[in-house]
């Protein structure tokens, strides 16, 4: 450019040189021939993807927290809120889960979730991960992002596991797990994340971290596997409390801690957008367990361990799918709204629906996720401090459309599986077993022993 100007600047003070004037128009073709020329190999050469080592430390990181949330923070959030007869078979069954999620994953899950395919579902091309090599598309490796992935997996079935604690055979709940992420997770999860055609949808449809893939999956699922199940013995009047709070809380720590990795991670960098959602996946958590406790305090006279935690729970669920799009004050309005819905939605579910969804996965994930996918619509706009949203009423539309199908789905899926499950393993475990508990007659051993 500096050298087309001195071109300029000749031309203009020599215009009058017939004699120089032929050498001025070389010189300005030439150097115009240049240019073109140098933009035009720039613009073909893109340079190839290159691993950034940052981004690569930081998506190993949330993966661990990922994971983590599951084993041990999920089985133990779970394994207090039971009596203590069956601590044991919830822990067995969170970690049974981890391991069979995450085999299935490798040979056929992540192929039918993040290949082409079609719009409804990935093809073979990945089984036992086959091709899987390299950067994935961006700048850290494919198998990085093969285990990111797993880790989800693993924890949205183990979320379904509150809704049938006490009560479930355990061959059931494996073959139960394994059909329900081929039918409904992998389908929903390649509809959202891996070019399906809930991504296709104008706008898009903003699911960042799984309040449509997770929690409104596990949520519907487990209110309609409570439902087929039937209740606990002794459900509602004659219900035992959480057998250790204690428990319940250092599992609900460790869950909101590894929830850094389930959002923050879901940008897939290390860079300002991960640290702002960071920020609102805590502001919400926080806002929603103080939420919870007022309401506990107001309605019983007493604020609970159980319910402050609970209510974190709930709100790390609503800003899930939100925490892309939100700001501070998004965050703030999803925790309170998440404190108060799912609190009197816990209350409906057992109360006035008469179903033992026993440690209130709907009320609290199902809620919660689709609540907060449908409300980043609106508190993901510039008015709320938000981003990603520019017309209210169109991405409320693709909201709506995303979580219904996947509602749907949900009831369908599991409708089918509880079907196979009753033909075959066979469904629950006999009167005799309940009543000495899962943990010795299921599994021959006690979570406690005083000898």
């Amino acid at each position: 450019m500096a050298y087309y100007l001195l071109c300029i600047n000749e031309l203009v003070t020599r215009c009058y040189e017939m004699k120089n004037l032929i050498k001025l128009i070389k010189l300005l073709i030439g150097g115009w021939l240049l240019v073109a020329l140098t933009s035009t190999a720039a613009g073909a050469e893109e340079a190839p993807p290159v691993l950034d080592s940052g981004n690569t430390a930081w998506m190993i990181t949330a993966t661990v927290l990922v994971l983590f949330m599951t084993l041990p923070g999920l089985a133990l959030f779970y394994g207090g809120l039971v009596r203590a007869k069956n601590v044991l078979s919830v822990l067995m069954h969170c970690f049974a889960i981890a391991c069979l999620a995450s085999i299935l994953w490798v040979v056929y899950l992540y192929s039918f979730a993040f290949s082409d395919g079609n719009a409804f579902l990935g093809d073979l091309q990945h089984l036992f991960l086959n091709g899987v090599k390299g950067l994935n598309g961006g700048d850290f490796p494919e198998t990085v992002f093969v285990m990111f992935q797993m880790t989800f997996a693993i924890i949205t079935p183990a979320l379904v596991v509150g809704a049938f604690v006490e009560r479930m055979r355990f061959g059931a709940v494996l073959l139960f797990t394994a059909l329900w992420l081929t039918i409904v997770y992998v389908p929903v999860a390649h509809w959202v994340w891996g070019g399906g055609w809930m991504s296709q949808l104008e706008p898009l449809t903003q699911d960042l971290a799984g309040g449509i893939v997770v929690h409104t999956t596990a949520g519907v699922s487990a209110l309609v596997l409570a439902m087929m199940l039937g209740p606990r013995k002794g459900f509602p009047k004659n219900v035992q409390p959480p057998h250790n709070p204690g428990m319940v809380m250092i599992g609900a720590a460790m869950l909101w801690v590894g929830w850094f990795g389930f959002n923050a991670g879901s940008q897939v960098a290390a860079n300002e957008a991960a640290g702002l959602t960071m920020l609102v996946t805590h502001i919400a958590a926080a806002t929603a367990s103080l939420t919870w406790m007022v309401i506990e305090k107001i309605k019983t006279g007493k604020a609970g361990l159980v319910g402050i935690v609970t209510g974190m729970v709930a709100g790390l669920a609503t800003i899930t799918p939100a925490s892309g799009n939100v700001g501070p004050v998004g965050a703030l309005i999803l925790g309170v709204l998440a404190g108060v819905v799912c609190y009197f939605a816990c209350g409906f579910v057992k109360d006035k629906l008469g179903v033992d969804d026993t440690l209130d996965v709907f009320a609290v994930h199902g809620v919660g996720g689709i609540m907060g996918s449908i409300l980043l619509a609106v508190l993901g706009t510039s008015t709320f401090g938000g981003s990603g949203v520019e017309n209210v009423g169109a991405q409320l539309k693709t909201q709506l459309i995303a979580v219904g199908a996947t509602a749907a789905l949900s009831v369908i899926g599991t409708v089918v599986i509880v079907f196979i499950l009753k033909a075959t393993t066979g469904f629950r475990v006999s009167e005799e077993e309940e009543n000495e508990g899962l943990d010795k007659s299921v599994h021959g051993e006690s979570a406690y022993s005083l000898d």
